[in-house]
């Protein structure tokens, strides 16, 4: 594989994780980021499960691309989503039960994600197995980074610790004190803290996004 094809692909996944980041970006996928993001290890065990979803109908929906007529493309796009979505959900219920309870029925409802569905209906339907694989991957990853972001933060700060191992099927469960309960700030752990966090997380990257590199002045002699 040669060098320009390699920055192609890198091109490809660097595209869903930064320039087109399904949450900051995009916004897509709000109701998982407001709904799983109480804790860590909730908000990064669904992305792992949008990494699997998203890499793998991809790859399917551009393997069978020729084959599905343009008139019931996005029906066969769902159903073959809904597929994969069932068996990864039965797969998580035997081996992460925890996990399982604690997003519910948000595991089933990434068949109707709208990054799903996008990435099947602007990539995948129109480019070869191997790019919308990886792109698959750039847009789960971009959104599992976010998720896992917002959890992170209203976790540590609105329980005042860390907490491993008790919804992943980790080989250990552990609780990192970072600081005293007593100074955690609670509301960030209910509902109305996802949305206070999220739109400071946004405000943050829009400013970031913004902001100008200062034009160096260079003098005259």
């Amino acid at each position: 594989m040669n060098e320009a094809v390699v920055l192609k692909k890198k091109d490809i996944f660097m595209t869903g994780v930064i320039k087109e980041n399904a949450t900051f970006k995009m916004m897509l996928g709000m109701c998982p980021a407001l709904a799983v993001t109480g804790s860590f290890e909730s908000a990064f065990g669904m992305g792992l499960m949008v990494i699997l979803v998203l890499g793998l109908t991809n790859a399917i929906i551009s393997a069978l691309r020729n084959l599905i007529p343009n008139d019931v493309r996005i029906p066969a796009f769902i159903v073959i989503i809904a597929s994969v979505v069932t068996a990864l959900s039965m797969f998580v219920n035997a081996f992460a039960g925890e996990l399982a309870n604690s997003l519910g029925v948000f595991i089933p409802l990434i068949a109707v994600n709208c990054i799903v569905l996008g990435r099947a209906e602007a990539f995948a339907a129109k480019n070869s197995v191997l790019n919308s694989f990886i792109d698959g991957l750039g847009s789960a990853t971009g959104f599992t980074l976010s998720i896992s972001l917002i959890g992170l933060i209203r976790e540590v700060l609105g329980k005042g610790s860390l907490s491993l191992g008790v919804l992943l099927p980790l080989p250990f469960k552990t609780t990192l004190n970072i600081f005293p309960n007593d100074f955690a700030l609670g509301v960030l752990v209910s509902p109305p803290g996802a949305f206070l966090v999220i739109g400071l997380l946004l405000a943050l990257f829009a400013a970031v996004g913004n902001a100008k590199p200062k034009k160096k002045v260079v003098a005259k002699k």
